[in-house]
């Protein structure tokens, strides 16, 4: 476990400013570690005393970002969400240094692993969000956009120029105007739900298993107002796909009534089909670890899309001329 190396809560009057790299002691070593295509870059630091954290560099473009999850962590942690603790940083300079929780994601560690193992990890990520969901709205609207009907467009737009188009997937006319059609309704009902606070990429990747069996959060600076069930719509449609029964078992707990189900078959269509544009625009930057998830993602988004009313009159025509896409493995 990371040991402090600053007491007190974060904040930029009570913690020195000073360059990571003039930390005393110095560390032993910085190990790079995998990131995304964010400007983002993180480091593992190996202290003097051995014990490790991680370090955030904010490169100037995205130092917004620094100030943001200092926020959201004071909101999470107040309200009880296990979030890794801020040991020191200077937003001003563009570093943070975080409390390292271990090597290893939900999603990593859970790759391969039965799902008797997994289902205690997504009841506890369940209950996690619903706390998130219950935090006060009092100033989310102004930390970051709610996801309402104008931002969950927006998303599908990427995904249809970045994957469908040049896949061929909408070269059919008719198919393009009636997928266009069904989505501008399928955000315009999800925009109309009075929004709550949502992590906004509540995922498995995002997710931390700690040895006493709870799960910690990550990436959270994008916490947000947004449809009510979304954050329960990411968790289940992401990387570790529950089979049909698991998910029937959660969702009698999270959205029990017929009326929430179709708003969480709304939230995972177009989050899965927005995940396939990001994954789709990650490649393009050169970051294509994630190609293989677009054929299984594509495929939830198929299944959800199935079970609402305004696509009931597509979903067949989506099957039969996409199910190509996710009978290929590794398909891009």
């Amino acid at each position: 476990m990371t040991q402090p190396i600053a007491s007190g809560p974060f904040a930029a009057k009570t913690i020195e400013p000073r360059p990571w790299l003039t930390l005393e002691p110095p560390p032993r070593e910085i190990q790079p570690l995998t990131g995304d295509v964010s400007p983002r870059r993180y480091f593992r630091v190996v202290l003097a005393d051995g014990a490790t954290a991680i370090l955030a560099n904010y490169p100037e473009e995205v130092r917004p970002a620094c100030e943001r999850f200092l926020r959201t962590t004071a909101i999470l942690d107040g309200a009880g969400v296990r979030v890794p603790r801020v040991l020191a940083g200077d937003c001003g300079a563009g570093w943070m240094l975080v409390e390292d929780l271990g090597l290893r994601t939900l999603g990593e560690w859970g790759r391969g692993r039965p799902w008797s193992e997994l289902a205690g990890y997504f009841e506890h990520a369940l209950e996690t969000a619903e706390r998130i969901a219950r935090l006060p709205v009092d100033g989310l609207a102004e930390l970051n956009p709610v996801l309402g009907e104008e931002l969950l467009s927006r998303e599908l737009a990427q995904t249809w120029d970045l994957y469908l188009e040049p896949q061929g997937l909408v070269s059919d006319a008719g198919l393009a105007a009636d997928l266009h059609a069904a989505l501008a309704a399928l955000c315009a009902a999800l925009g109309a739900e009075p929004p709550v606070p949502c992590h906004r990429d509540f995922m498995v990747r995002n997710l931390m298993p700690l040895p006493d069996g709870g799960l910690a959060v990550l990436d959270h600076q994008d916490l947000r107002l947004g449809p009510p069930l979304y954050d329960i719509a990411s968790l289940l449609n992401d990387t570790l796909f529950p089979p049909a029964e698991v998910e029937e078992a959660l969702l009698a707990v999270a959205a029990g009534s017929s009326s929430d189900r179709v708003r969480y078959h709304r939230a995972a269509a177009q989050r899965t089909l927005k995940a396939v544009g990001t994954y789709a625009k990650f490649a393009r930057l050169g970051a294509d670890r994630h190609l293989p998830l677009i054929g299984p993602t594509l495929a939830h988004f198929v299944k959800h899309f199935s079970r609402i009313p305004e696509a009931s009159a597509i979903a067949a025509r989506l099957r039969e001329a996409w199910s190509p896409v996710w009978a290929t493995p590794g398909c891009s």
